[in-house]
């Protein structure tokens, strides 16, 4: 099964837009690891022709606030529909279990024993200030993280998090993985030649 772990970072904010939509922000870079190669990559707005038939060779995206932020954005540059590719959202997944949203940096830190190297609106700066490789290394940062998440929870059945209304004290949050790994039949052919 070939899984994209993918996330976003963007040049503008929601208030700079004037929306709360993520389709109406523009994006400044996409990181990725492929199941396939084993590998880190990244891709500027302006590469977006060459992430196309990774994402159509895929099985499954990987994301956190995906479903919501990442897989709708990434859609307006896309001449097909990427909600055709089986998608986890592994906060829908913790939301579904624990009936409330909770942060990547938490989970992280709970489960893995580390945090985010940043927060998003750091990058919206750097991308202002023209830092584009600081903006890529928190990037592919931040999809490590999914990716040793989404592990984590294949292997244990569930993640971990801090619950700061009991005193900090370390939680389990139990999740159904069972159908994770389950191949959808779909072939995406929209950038690829015929």
């Amino acid at each position: 099964m070939r899984k994209i772990t993918f996330d976003i970072e963007t040049r503008n904010t929601f208030q700079d837009v004037g929306s709360t939509e993520s389709s109406a922000l523009d994006i400044s870079v996409v990181c990725i690891h492929d199941s396939l190669t084993d590998e880190y990559s990244s891709y500027l707005q302006e590469d977006l022709p060459k992430l196309w038939p990774i994402i159509e060779q895929a099985d499954m995206l990987i994301t956190f606030n995906g479903d919501h932020f990442d897989i709708p954005l990434l859609n307006k540059y896309y001449s097909g529909d990427l909600t055709k590719i089986k998608s986890l959202d592994l906060l829908v997944e913790v939301r579904n279990s624990l009936g409330r949203r909770i942060k990547l940096d938490t989970l992280a830190e709970a489960t893995l024993g580390k945090n985010k190297s940043g927060h998003g609106l750091d990058a919206i700066t750097w991308w202002q200030q023209g830092e584009i490789e600081k903006i890529i290394k928190y990037c592919i940062e931040d999809v490590k993280i999914t990716k040793e998440i989404y592990e984590y929870a294949l292997k244990n059945g569930k993640l971990k998090y801090k619950d700061l209304g009991a005193g900090g004290t370390i939680r389990d949050i139990k999740l159904d993985t069972s159908k994770w790994e389950t191949k959808n039949e779909s072939s995406m052919t929209f950038t690829l030649p015929f």
